[in-house]
């Protein structure tokens, strides 16, 4: 650019830093050409910002193929000079998939672990949460569109409970689920500098912090 316009490096890199600008970043986006977007749009947001009385509002999503991972040498504290450091090898041990719904208006966490994330362990999850909350309340259940959510079996047994409602965020849309907020804490603060020896660790690690979560819960703004 400095060659272009005849000008110093200096004052192109005084312009870009005054303007915000990072040429060497490269930035993605997405098309939802989905021509209900501003309706599906509003019936999740308008779930968050104004629940329905006498009803539980939960974002429900699945963390899966969670690793246990196990460092081929102990780490390196962090000291005066050098960040806290992790061998780049490690060795798995196995994986595991948790399933969570989080209580928008409490900030509360319900949680399974399972081995798969098939119909079978969804179905399994939302009995759990038919037997946990309040026989008389509503359920309204914000979860994505991925198929083991529609599956025909899912479908019968949500016929079945009237009580359940459930509200499918748009494709490509992530970002509406407060669930992968709590998801994203949950890897930085536990999972991606932890060492697992066994599967089993891992599973009582991930449990342990969602249960101190719940001692005091709040929610997401």
């Amino acid at each position: 650019m400095a060659r272009e316009v005849s000008i110093s490096e200096a004052s192109a890199r005084g312009i870009w830093h005054a303007h915000w600008l990072k040429p060497r970043r490269i930035e993605s986006f997405k098309i939802i050409r989905d021509p209900e977007f501003a309706a599906k749009l509003d019936d999740v947001v308008g779930l968050y910002l104004s629940p329905p009385e006498h009803a539980l509002v939960l974002s429900v999503d699945e963390k899966s193929q969670i690793q246990a991972l196990d460092r081929t040498q102990p780490g390196l504290p962090m000291k005066k000079g050098r960040d806290q450091a992790m061998t780049h090898d490690y060795k798995r041990n196995g994986t595991t998939t948790r399933f969570a719904a989080l209580n928008t208006a409490t900030g509360e966490v319900y949680h399974l672990c399972q081995r798969r994330h098939r119909r079978r362990e969804w179905l399994r999850f939302l009995r759990m949460i038919d037997q946990t909350g309040s026989a008389d309340k509503q359920i309204h259940i914000i979860c994505d569109n991925y198929g083991t959510h529609k599956h025909e079996r899912v479908q019968h047994w949500m016929a079945h409970h009237k009580r359940f409602h459930v509200h499918f965020t748009l494709t490509s849309a992530s970002w509406l689920k407060m669930m992968e907020r709590f998801f994203r804490d949950l890897t930085a603060n536990r999972i991606r500098r932890g060492v697992f020896k066994d599967l089993e660790q891992l599973i009582v690690a991930i449990g342990d912090y969602i249960d101190r979560h719940n001692q005091n819960p709040k929610p997401f703004i």
